[in-house]
């Protein structure tokens, strides 16, 4: 066969691309465990940021982070509608976005501002030890933004109301304007604020022009700066998530019994 054949040039091409193929697939197949656990650490650095015990935009090693998470962290599941802990399943291995994907194990929300679709049956949270007690809950979030949805999580103080930290562990936003949501100076402006007023219905939300300090102003932040669209949509997620369909009858659970 001549090397000037198209013949030859599509042989060649073919098997180029099946080369390829294999390498890529094998990369995948090989690096499968290691990019679970990447992510999983990821997720528990949010988390810590939340939690305050790892400040925003704080850089740690990874084992330092698992550390930290495995002697700070005690993870519940927890069921929505009662509010009552679920004693039956192993939250290590419980994943909430695909039960909340599967009808069996999650119902549809009526219309709400966040535009949460389907509620899960069953919700992970996390409990912050400090010491023999449990001082920190955080919460997970999410709800659409401008281009997609926001996750995240909120860490409420014992009283369940008191913002401790809220962190973003993805989000589809506009960089330097929703992306700001990563911002480790916009974080810092939560710690402080308080979810609910004094009917406990939830009150914080986001706000254009300057929110006062929290001791002043404790139901408002700063919106995220050029960007209303993702700021209002946080302000959804928190409220929808903080209220009746979302974690509102668990958190008075905990306020009926004293903590978590």
């Amino acid at each position: 066969m001549r090397l000037e054949s198209p013949a030859y040039t599509l042989g060649f091409t073919t098997v180029v691309c099946v080369v390829c193929s294999l390498l890529v697939a094998g990369s995948n197949v090989l690096l499968k465990d290691r990019q679970e656990v990447n992510r999983l650490v990821y997720l528990q650095k949010n988390l810590l940021q939340a939690s305050g015990l790892v400040q925003p935009g704080e850089k740690i090693p990874d084992q330092k982070a698992l550390e930290i998470y495995r002697s700070r962290i005690e993870p519940r599941l927890v069921n929505l509608q009662s509010g009552e802990y679920e004693t039956g399943m192993d939250p290590a291995r419980y994943d909430q976005r695909r039960a909340r994907g599967d009808p069996r194990q999650s119902r549809e929300a009526p219309p709400n501002p966040a535009s949460v679709r389907r509620i899960p049956d069953v919700a992970k949270v996390y409990l912050v030890k400090d010491g023999d007690e449990y001082s920190q809950i955080v919460i997970p979030v999410e709800g659409l933004g401008l281009y997609g949805t926001l996750y995240g999580y909120l860490a409420l103080e014992r009283d369940t109301t008191t913002i401790r930290g809220l962190s973003f562990y993805e989000n589809r936003e506009t960089p330097g304007l929703g992306a700001e949501v990563d911002n480790p100076q916009w974080k810092l402006l939560w710690p402080g604020r308080k979810a609910y007023g004094d009917d406990w219905k939830p009150r914080i939300s986001l706000v254009k022009g300057g929110a006062g300090p929290a001791t002043e102003d404790p139901y408002h932040v700063d919106a995220v700066a050029g960007a209303t669209m993702t700021s209002n949509g946080v302000t959804r997620m928190l409220q929808f998530w903080l209220d009746e369909l979302g974690f509102g009858p668990y958190l008075r659970k905990v306020r009926e019994r004293g903590g978590p």
